[in-house]
């Protein structure tokens, strides 16, 4: 898949020392994306708005919020956390991601 006309933030976003990174880009209609990438680890995340993300590489453990267990995410699947919210997060090879943001 490629995305094109978009504008890209050249800095990256940079997480747990460096084991998390990814970059922002945002579309003519004002949609924001990030492509990120994860280490091997274990993470927890907050968000503002809803996320939709999918996994374009490698495998996800994901522990949503109200949820007590971990399902695994793998290329080609992709999970939706809600507005205010933390979910955690373990990678065991790695993670390769696209997450929407729903503002």
């Amino acid at each position: 898949m490629k995305f094109e006309q978009v504008d890209v933030v050249k800095e990256a976003n940079v997480y747990f020392d460096g084991r998390v990174t990814s970059r922002t880009i945002f579309f003519k209609n004002g949609e924001r994306k990030t492509l990120g990438f994860m280490m091997p680890g274990e993470y927890e995340f907050g968000t503002d708005a809803e996320e939709c993300m999918e996994v374009l590489g490698g495998s996800m453990d994901i522990c949503l919020p109200g949820e007590t267990s971990f399902t695994t995410y793998k290329k080609g699947e992709s999970f939706v956390v809600p507005s205010q919210s933390k979910f955690k997060v373990i990678v065991k090879d790695y993670g390769d991601y696209c997450c929407s943001y729903r503002d």
